[in-house]
């Protein structure tokens, strides 16, 4: 076989593999448009929370908790973190696209970061006690007994006390791990901006620190929001041309 043979089929086979690319990142771009929308919408949840947070401050007492739910089931779902919960649960969208956008740039850390944000997830999802919340406040409305009520109080201090505890924290940190990971990746590759990878590193930087590490851990995560919102909006707006670029 001739030289020149040799070097069509070989520039046949590229053709072939750079349409199977091409192809592939087509199909990417519905999972990017999504994955722009949830971003924002956890923009508008970190907003929603932060103001009825404001108006309506977290109950200190297992008392405090019961009649919140009972004044409105609404305000005491939004207090035990239901806009968290809600922004979790869709979270897994922009796991999945920011794998796919940046797989080409490193493929072991991106699915090392994808799986790990999965595990802190589902273990954020198992701590979050808003609908427990709301049952036990059901049936603390309907008891009609000191006991039931004493019984009642205690289940509600050991949900809040798992909420806080070891499986928030482990999907807290997981999720600092999470953002590190990928936006250091991100500075290493030319799809999302540099200001993308260092809003996502000062991000993960400050939630190492746990929500429930007392005051320092209050301050951190309030100075997070900061580039947590931004990274956001950054990914949304990056997302989106992707989503939207031509073939």
């Amino acid at each position: 076989m001739s030289t020149s043979v040799i070097e069509s089929v070989a520039a046949i086979d590229q053709r072939g593999n750079a349409t199977v690319a091409e192809q592939a990142d087509v199909a990417w771009k519905p999972l990017y448009r999504i994955a722009a929308v949830v971003a924002l919408l956890s923009v508008a949840f970190i907003v929603v929370a932060g103001i009825m947070f404001a108006v309506n401050p977290i109950p200190t007492t297992m008392v405090g908790w019961f009649d919140l739910f009972d004044q409105s089931w609404l305000r005491g779902l939004v207090a035990a973190d239901l806009m968290m919960l809600a922004s979790y649960v869709l979270l897994g969208v922009i796991y999945v696209a920011l794998y796919g956008a940046l797989r080409r740039v490193n493929q072991p850390f991106m699915a090392l970061a994808t799986a790990l944000a999965f595990v802190g997830m589902v273990a954020y999802i198992a701590a979050n006690p808003a609908f427990s919340m709301l049952s036990l406040s059901h049936q603390y409305a309907a008891a009609t007994t000191d006991a039931e009520r004493t019984a009642l109080l205690g289940a509600g201090q050991a949900i809040i006390a798992n909420w806080t505890g070891t499986a928030f924290n482990v999907a807290y940190f997981i999720g600092a791990v999470f953002a590190i990971i990928v936006s250091l990746v991100m500075l290493r590759s030319k799809v999302f901006s540099k200001a993308t990878g260092y809003a996502g590193l000062a991000m993960g930087a400050l939630t190492l620190v746990p929500a429930s590490a007392g005051t320092v851990g209050i301050v951190f995560s309030l100075l997070a929001l900061v580039p947590t919102m931004l990274w956001y909006i950054l990914i949304a707006r990056r997302f989106f041309q992707l989503g939207g670029a031509a073939r």
